[in-house]
């Protein structure tokens, strides 16, 4: 089973830019996407359907805004949009899979970036999807969780954590919430097997040089619960992807 997650940072900005041409490359069996910022209707979907994917999406009520959906090759037995919390299902940025007994679930956290308003529903949504998953646990305890998360966990996995200390994505709160979370039995796949620096997802656009020189952010995870530690078999991070500020990360389980 290989997974990918990617920010697509609008699904039709990112077709303009060769993201089916990528799909036919048949870089997964399953393609969890974020911050699509369209409705099924807004995005030709018989391209996808002649590559083997059945989709779902679940938008967001503000148009082009938010918004998750999940491509997959292998047929789910069940489908679940939202996660019964008002807000996150306004905004469109919960939806679910289950395949048999592994339940993927796919999330775009809040930012936090536009201000004190957003960062302060950014640690709601945080509470709440905390507690949303610890009970979904207790009924499956096979879950992937991939996302972007909008969190840079530790020192190694932002370019500059001196420098960022005090920024959104990387505040002492955001990245205790993450601590907290891995300790509850979850596990952080791409560290699983690569333990090295420099290794990055999200790059900011306000300067092209940026993403030239890697100075980035990991802030897209698939993490995977503790009884499915031992179907990891690979992980990884395609940065020369470039579809969006962000680029795919990837996981395979032998399931």
């Amino acid at each position: 089973m290989r997974i990918i997650s990617y920010n697509v940072n609008g699904i039709r900005a990112a077709i303009k830019k060769g993201f089916y041409d990528w799909l036919k490359t048949n870089p997964a069996d399953v393609i969890c996407l974020q911050e699509t910022k369209a409705t099924e209707a807004d995005v030709d979907i018989k391209e996808l359907e002649a590559l083997g994917f059945e989709h779902h999406g679940f938008s967001a009520n503000k148009k082009g805004y938010s918004g998750v959906a999940i491509f997959s090759k292998i047929k789910p037995t069940a489908v679940k949009k939202g996660n019964g919390f008002e807000m996150s299902d306004f905004e469109g940025r919960v939806i679910e899979m289950q395949f048999g007994d592994i339940k993927l679930i796919n999330a775009y956290f809040p930012s936090g970036t536009s201000g004190d308003e957003r960062q302060t529903y950014k640690y709601q949504w945080l509470d709440e999807m905390y507690a949303y998953v610890e009970e979904v646990k207790k009924k499956n305890p096979k879950i992937i969780l991939c996302g972007d998360f909008n969190i840079a966990h530790e020192a190694i996995d932002i370019h500059d954590p001196k420098g960022n200390k005090n920024t959104t994505g990387f505040l002492p709160e955001e990245r205790d919430w993450m601590t907290k979370f891995l300790n509850a039995g979850w596990i952080d796949t791409f560290r699983v097997f690569h333990p090295e620096p420099h290794r990055y997802s999200w790059w900011s656009q306000r300067f092209p040089s940026v993403r030239l020189n890697n100075k980035g952010w990991r802030i897209d995870y698939i993490t995977v619960t503790e009884s499915l530690r031992n179907d990891l078999m690979d992980a990884e991070i395609f940065p020369d992807i470039k579809h969006s500020d962000h680029c795919p990360i990837y996981v395979e389980l032998k399931h």
